[in-house]
Parts: structure tokens; sequence; C-alpha cells
């Protein structure tokens, strides 16, 4: 958590670039990119073979487990990964809201995807290094050649090790390494709805794919309860307060981040476009810390990765750690007893905490598969299982009505 604050308050610091004029930039590469599109579209068959690339979205939000799944592809030899590149958005044009900023949010994925790095341009106007890049060090490809000389490809690396080896590299590096993958990762909590992704799906130059990573919110509530100053800000982003740190004591913005997962999961599923075939798949933390290595696997399978020997031992290890980890240890992956973890929150929040979740997240928690709680009693009683098994669920946005 301190290191993260430093790193903001360092990145801060360098910023000279007035939102009004990223604002600009982005409006103009954006149109270009539409144009080069359209034009593109115009003069190629409609049987184009797919790029050679595969480009995989995990889809999250904050606290859901995304930073552990990030790193299930991240130590993957034929992955590039970043996590949350668009970080960089946010912290530059703070005083906008998320709905505004989707579109810049886009446009610099999009980007990273192709292995376009010049597009932090626009966010980082100074001779740069690999470690001005946000949570640079938790991707292996930034660790081992040809980023960093200090590890190889089939390495598991370790984020402290990296920082102290391979954080003087030049940014150029970025670029360079991503281009030698077969595979292209990124890890993104803030997009709220699937269909601003359209455009993407239907990029020729891309071949995209969605793993869509949710959990239980009275888990993420009990998570998001370790990290409030580090998620003050992008908070306000959620709740267009122009800029104003806020914290999330009446739970609006989880309100929203259940709204986006139903969002997502209702547009992909039911009667979704052609294009989303087979390119969007739905994972619950909850089912991915009970058998590991079966839901790794669906993922490796959908993403067309295979599981080596040396990742399926890691993988064990990191999921059968003592404990659920220290208040410290929010935004670190370590080894931890994961199944500890995701029920942690029914020993720690109070009743009156978990049925205000149920009110503003009923709809999400129905449609998801988790089963509320009535009492204090079955709260408790951890012989209850509350994961329901993996079911098409109705659901109506009048579900989210909240009690006055």
């Amino acid at each position: 958590m301190q290191g993260i604050d430093c790193f903001f308050s360092l990145s801060m610091a360098r910023l000279r670039v007035s939102s009004t004029v990223v604002v600009i930039f982005i409006t103009i590469q954006t149109g270009l990119l539409l144009f080069m599109y359209a034009r593109h579209s115009s003069f190629l068959p409609h049987s184009e073979e797919k790029p050679s690339q595969v480009h995989i979205l995990i889809l999250s939000s904050w606290r859901s487990g995304s930073s552990f799944v990030g790193q299930l592809f991240s130590q993957h030899p034929d992955v590039f990964y970043l996590m949350e590149p668009a970080w960089h958005v946010w912290v530059t044009m703070y005083q906008n809201s998320a709905k505004v900023l989707h579109m810049a949010v886009r446009d610099l994925v999009r980007s990273v995807f192709l292995c376009d790095m010049s597009v932090f341009d626009a966010y980082m106007p100074w001779k740069r290094n690999l470690s001005d890049l946000f949570q640079w060090a938790v991707s292996r490809a930034l660790c081992s050649a040809p980023a960093c000389d200090s590890f190889q490809r089939m390495d598991i690396t370790n984020e402290m090790a990296c920082k102290t080896l391979c954080g003087k590299y030049p940014f150029s590096k970025v670029e360079e390494a991503c281009k030698t993958y077969s595979h292209v990762v990124i890890k993104e909590v803030r997009f709220f709805d699937l269909k601003v992704l359209y455009p993407l799906f239907t990029d020729p130059s891309l071949n995209l794919k969605i793993i869509h990573l949710v959990r239980d919110p009275r888990a993420v509530v009990k998570s998001r309860e370790q990290s409030v100053k580090a998620l003050a800000r992008d908070n306000g982003i959620v709740l267009n307060t122009n800029g104003t740190k806020v914290e999330d004591s009446k739970y609006l913005v989880m309100q929203e981040i259940c709204r986006s997962h139903v969002q997502i999961y209702e547009t992909a599923t039911q009667k979704p476009p052609n294009f989303l075939k087979n390119r969007y798949l739905m994972i619950r933390f909850e089912d991915l810390v009970r058998d590991p290595l079966s839901e790794i696997s669906e993922m490796y399978k959908f993403a067309d990765l295979s599981l080596t020997p040396r990742l399926e031992s890691w993988i064990y290890n990191i999921t059968h750690g003592q404990g659920p980890g220290k208040k410290k240890e929010a935004f670190k992956i370590t080894s931890r007893d994961a199944v500890n973890v995701s029920q942690a929150w029914r020993n720690v929040l109070s009743f009156q905490k978990i049925k205000k979740i149920q009110e503003v997240c009923r709809g999400a928690i129905n449609m998801l598969g988790y089963q509320l709680v009535d009492s204090e009693k079955e709260q408790k009683d951890l012989s209850l299982d509350l994961v329901l098994p993996r079911r098409r669920n109705q659901f109506t946005w009048s579900s989210f009505s909240t009690k006055n």
C-alpha cells in the first residue's frame, strides 16, 4: 500500500500536462483510429485471417482477485502481461467520470494490444524507464529478456527482485518485448460497460477474448475495507465527484460495480451479437480458489495456452499458504490459503453491513450464483455453502431497487 502511495505521489509530481490537452489528443487519436478502421474494413475481405497474436482482456473490478488471475497469465512464458495500464488515464484525467473516460481507456488498451506503446506519450511526456509504468514489476515479461536480462522467460519472477534489477531499463523495452510474444494479456478494472468494447471485437487487427472475473460482493467489500485510502480517488471517478476523493461508506461505488457486472454478463449471454461467440468467459473467484487447476485449465484452454509443470507447481504453492494475508499485503500476490481468503468476510463483517451490501447488490448476488443470508447465524455457519452451482440466472433491473 505504501509503495503504491509513493508511486502515485512521484507520478503526480511529474505530470505537467493539462487534462484539456490530453482530451484533445485522445479525441484526435480516436477520430484517426475510426477513420483508418473504416478505410481498412472497406478494402479487406471478411475472410481475412485472424492476427497472429491472441489478445486477452481480464475484465473485473477492484479487490475481486484480478491481480491473482493476472499473475496466472503473467507467469506463463508465452504471455506479455500488463496490469491496469489505464491507471495512467485515470490519474491524468481524474476530474472526469468513468463513463467519459471509457473512450480513452479503450483506445489505450487497443494500442497496448497492438504493442504500440507510443500511446503513453500523452500520460507520461518525459524520458521514461520501465519503472514509470504502473505496476510494471508484476509483469514477468518486463522482468525477463528482451526487456531485462536478469531473468529468463521460463522463470517464475518475483516483484521485489524485478524492481531491484530491471527498473532502469528504457521504456522502449516494453514495446520491444511485447512484439515477441504470442499472447498479449491486459487486466483492467476500469470498464463498466461491455458495449464500449464492441469496436475492439470488430477490429480486424485484434483477436480479442474476454475473461470476466467476478467475486461475491460481500467478500469484495471486506477486501475494500483494507484499501480505503488507495481506492478513494478511483471512487471519486466512479461517482463523478469532479476530482474529489471519497470513501464508499454508503456502498454507492459497490452498487455501480454490481450494476456493471450484471450489464457485462447480460450483454455477453443474453442474445449477444455474433462477434461475441466463443469470446467471453465468466469465472467466479470462489470457483477458482476451490479448484484452481480445473478453473485455470479452462481459462488457458479458452486463451489457447498450455499449462506447464512449473506453472502447475507455482499455482499450488500460491494457493496453499498460511492464513488469509495481512493488511499491508492487500495489493500483493503472496502465498495464502485461498479458500480461507474467499470466506473471510463471513467472520469479519457485521451482519448489519452484510444486509446493506445485499440490498444494493441483490441482483448481482442472485445472478452470479451466490446465496443471500437472512441472519447472523447463517452468516457464521461455514458449513452452509453460499456459493451455488453455476447456472443461468434470470435477472431484471428492478432487483436493484433498495429499501428506503
